[in-house]
C-alpha cells in the first residue's frame, strides 16, 4: 500500500480546513443576512397628517382653529403600515368610511366647516388628535398603542386608547384566542378577576354593581390588551367599566399566572 507523501497530505488537509471554514462563513453570512433584513423591516420613523380648518373662531379675543391631526410609524414593511392604517380607519363614527389618514383628517375637518356654516353663532372650534405609538418591537411581536382624541363640542373631549397587536413574521393581527389554549378564557377570566378585586379593594364577594359598569354585574376582559415584560396587561377606557372621572383601568397578569392558560411556546408562554 502506498503512503500518501506528507507534503500533499499537509495540502489536503489546508484546503479541506479552508473549504470548511468559507462554508461556516457562508451560512454564519447568511442568518446574520437574514437576521438583518427582518430588522430592516421592522425599523421604522414616525409621519403625520395635518389638516386645517380655513374658518377660524374668534371669542373674547382668542382666534382658534379646528383641526385634525394623524401621527404613525411608517415601517419599511408596507403590510405593516397598512394594517395600521386601516386600524386607524376603524376609529372613525359608526357609518363612515376613509381610505387614507388624510381622507380621515380631511373629512373631520370638513364636518366642522359644514356644521358651522349652518350654525354662523357657534364660537367652538373642534380638534381630533390621533397618535400611534410603537409600545412594543420583537421580531415576532409588535405592539402599537392608538390613542385617539377628539372634541365635537360638549362637556369634554372623548378619548379612546387601544393596543394594535401585530405578528410581523405571519402579518396576521395577534388576538387573545391565538395565545390562550382553547377552552381557556373562564380560566383566564378568573384569574383576572382576582387581581381585578385586589387592585381596586373589593372583597371576593362583593358585589360589582354599585361602582362598575359591567354587563350583568359580572367581571369580564376585553380585549383591549399589549404583552410587556411582566405579563399580559388589559386595558379599560374611560366609560367602560367606571364613570369618566376615574380615566382608564390597567390590569396585569403576571406571566406566572398564565403557564397553564398560554398556548405551550407562545408568546406568553416562551420555550425557556
Amino acid at each position: 500500500m502506498k503512503h500518501m507523501p506528507m507534503k500533499k497530505l499537509y495540502i489536503l488537509l489546508v484546503a479541506a480546513s479552508f473549504a470548511a471554514c468559507q462554508s461556516e462563513q457562508k451560512a454564519g453570512s447568511n442568518t446574520d443576512s437574514t437576521i438583518i433584513a427582518a430588522a430592516e423591516q421592522l425599523s421604522f420613523k414616525y409621519d403625520s397628517v395635518k389638516v386645517y380648518s380655513q374658518h377660524p373662531i374668534s371669542s373674547e379675543n382668542v382666534k382658534d382653529t379646528t383641526k385634525a391631526v394623524l401621527s404613525y410609524p411608517v415601517f419599511a414593511d408596507q403590510k405593516i403600515n397598512q394594517f395600521i392604517e386601516q386600524k386607524v380607519m376603524n376609529s372613525a363614527n359608526e357609518g363612515e368610511h376613509y381610505s387614507s389618514y388624510q381622507d380621515f383628517s380631511e373629512a373631520f375637518v370638513k364636518n366642522f366647516d359644514d356644521f358651522s356654516k349652518e350654525n354662523k353663532d357657534y364660537a367652538q372650534t373642534w380638534f381630533m388628535n390621533g397618535k400611534v405609538e410603537v409600545a412594543a418591537r420583537q421580531p415576532r411581536y409588535l405592539s402599537f398603542l392608538y390613542t385617539f382624541i377628539n372634541y365635537e363640542g360638549g362637556a369634554h373631549p372623548n378619548t379612546v386608547f387601544t393596543y394594535l397587536n401585530y405578528d410581523p413574521v405571519s402579518h396576521q393581527e395577534i388576538v387573545l384566542d391565538t395565545l390562550i389554549k382553547p377552552g381557556s378564557m373562564p380560566a383566564l377570566t378568573a384569574v383576572a378577576e382576582k387581581i381585578f378585586r385586589k387592585n381596586e379593594k373589593i372583597p371576593p364577594s362583593a358585589s360589582l354593581k354599585d361602582n362598575y359598569f359591567f354587563e350583568n354585574d359580572k367581571f369580564s376582559l376585553n380585549q383591549n390588551f399589549t404583552i410587556t415584560k411582566e405579563g399580559l396587561k388589559f386595558l379599560y377606557n374611560p366609560y367602560e367599566i367606571k364613570a369618566y372621572a376615574y380615566g382608564t383601568t390597567e390590569l396585569l397578569i403576571p406571566f406566572a399566572e398564565l403557564k397553564e392558560i398560554a398556548r405551550p411556546n407562545s408568546l406568553l408562554n416562551p420555550r425557556d
